[in-house]
């Protein structure tokens, strides 16, 4: 790998925490994207309080414009990770998962975790891409 591929590009929220916790939205090395959790919510305030389903559609949509910052797609998604305070909500975060990457079907893994930083949050997605070429 060259210089130019290997440089590392840095994708930002625009959160005040990226420097504080040391952090950003997305990070290019090559052809590789990775995108950090990410919730429905800016500056601590979440979207769609108490849907997991609309939470899903928004972290999904912040997702894709990280992606394509990055010169991505969500297309170029080969894996999600989706963490939920409630499995419960498994069917209704799955559908909307399915609306962007059901013909994309990346590699994936739904897990159930205790809490996250602001209780209204009930879903969080991560991805990571792979840029043809």
């Amino acid at each position: 790998m060259n210089d130019a591929a290997s440089k590392r590009r840095l994708i930002s929220s625009g959160s005040p925490y990226e420097p504080i916790v040391g952090f950003s939205r997305a990070v290019r090395v090559g052809n590789i994207v990775a995108v950090a959790g990410t919730t429905a919510g800016s500056s601590g305030k979440p979207v769609a309080k108490g849907d997991p389903a609309a939470q899903t559609r928004a972290i999904l949509e912040t997702i894709g414009k990280a992606l394509a910052e990055a010169g991505a797609s969500l297309k170029d998604v080969v894996r999600t990770r989706v963490y939920l305070v409630d499995m419960a909500h498994f069917e209704a975060v799955g559908r909307v998962h399915g609306e962007f990457f059901g013909d994309i079907r990346p590699a994936n893994s739904t897990l159930q975790v205790s809490a996250f930083v602001n209780p209204d949050y009930l879903v969080e997605i991560e991805a990571d891409a792979v840029i043809p070429g």
